[in-house]
């Protein structure tokens, strides 16, 4: 039997997060450890002592089947950024004892680039004080911009979830015989990979998107503003994606043009909301038409009614694979998903040194997007195989059934 197993969560939900952690418990416990711990609000609340035996919670097979299927994040979360080992020591002695007295052997953290600066840190005083601890990085967030892996957990549901509704929208904007344009804002802070996403929404029964915009290339209001009228002229309805990202020329976001109340989080990202609303605004007021801002804010993180099978197998392997790799030695690692085929699309799961994903965006390659606001078909081509298959939710009087948080 080896020893105790601590797992935590951090950053944005998603819908399939639940889903490594279900693979990092049954694997940890189907290996032989002792205790498999949960720390709640990750690494900030076992800072306080908050942690639950999650043999308490997870007692059967349908309890594991529930998990998976269950939004957001099971433990709660955290953004809070340790600080630099040689800044406070303090707190990583305090950390490090808490670990001590739970007699943790191996500790998993699921989350994005920013979450994996604690597993850089944690692992890195590991070595100074010489402790055995293994400290493994399970990845997950919806943006997709992790570095080195082909891609995250989380984002191949969110990617459907917002293909299906931009097809729903699409359909909304036909019914009335008057122009109208709808600007559609979507999540993934510097990298545009979700708001490629809507392109999928084109097929035999949808004309698709009319515009897609993404932070990787500036943009040019004056342009836009152009091309939407030059488009009216032809279309009744408008729809344009846009990502919540995008910056003008002089480095300012959108949404930071129009009165704006910033919050900004530990790792000094701030609060994007807005751009959807400033440039919906704009279109009404200077093109004369109805225009409607629509914000999928957090309905695209955690819609496990859309969740892709291909996404949720993928979070259960990629928690399993961080155990067995502990479990063998390694330490101070993050898994990652190395495509090996698109038809049949495969995958498998690998590991990589945490101190070269850690803080770092993968952004979208600018030879995948056109110089007509649009992206191309290899962008497609690489989404396409993420959102496939679905995973029926476990439906109790007209509902999902989700696994109770009870903590």
């Amino acid at each position: 039997m080896v020893g105790n197993v601590i797992v935590g969560q951090s950053g944005g939900p998603t819908s399939v997060i639940n889903s490594s952690l279900a693979g990092v418990y049954k694997t940890a416990t189907d290996r032989g450890a002792k205790k498999v711990y949960g720390m709640l609000h990750g690494i900030k609340g076992l800072l306080d002592k908050q942690y639950v035996d999650l043999s308490e919670k997870i007692g059967t097979t349908m309890d594991i089947d529930l998990l998976k299927r269950t939004p957001s994040s099971y433990l709660g979360s955290c953004r809070f950024k340790l600080p630099e080992i040689e800044a406070d020591k303090a707190t990583y002695e305090k950390i490090f004892s808490i670990l001590k007295d739970l007699e943790i052997e191996y500790f998993f953290y699921i989350g994005g680039n920013d979450s994996m600066d604690t597993i850089k840190k944690l692992s890195d005083y590991a070595k100074i004080v010489n402790s055995s601890i293994k400290f493994m990085g399970v990845p997950k967030t919806i943006d997709n911009d992790l570095a080195v892996t082909d891609h995250t957990p989380g984002y191949g549901s969110a990617a459907k979830f917002i293909a299906a509704t931009m097809k729903e929208i699409i359909r909304d904007g036909l019914v009335y015989d008057y122009p109208t344009v709808t600007v559609v804002e979507i999540m993934g802070r510097n990298a545009g990979w979700l708001t490629a996403a809507s392109a999928l929404a084109k097929g035999e029964d949808c004309e698709g998107v009319d515009l897609i915009y993404l932070p990787e290339k500036v943009f040019d209001i004056d342009h836009f503003m152009a091309t939407v009228k030059k488009l009216l002229a032809k279309n009744k309805s408008i729809v344009i994606a846009i990502s919540e990202g995008i910056k003008v020329g002089d480095g300012r976001y959108v949404f930071e043009l129009s009165d704006h109340v910033e919050f900004v989080d530990a790792f000094g990202h701030k609060q994007m909301s807005g751009s959807a609303k400033y440039l919906s605004n704009r279109i009404a007021s200077d093109l004369g038409v109805k225009s409607r801002a629509i914000e999928l804010s957090t309905l695209q993180r955690c819609a496990a009614h859309m969740t892709s099978r291909t996404d949720i197998t993928e979070a259960f392997n990629v928690g399993g694979a961080a155990v067995k790799a502990a479990f063998e030695g390694e330490s101070g690692k993050v898994v990652v998903i190395k495509r090996v085929s698109d038809d049949p699309y495969m995958s498998i799961t690998e590991t990589h040194d945490v101190h070269d994903i850690a803080n770092v965006e993968k952004k979208v390659p600018l030879e995948w997007i056109t110089e007509d606001d649009y992206v191309t078909n290899d962008l497609l081509h690489y989404i396409r195989p993420l959102i496939q298959a679905e995973l029926s939710p476990i439906m109790v009087d007209g509902l999902p059934r989700h696994l109770n948080v009870d903590m």
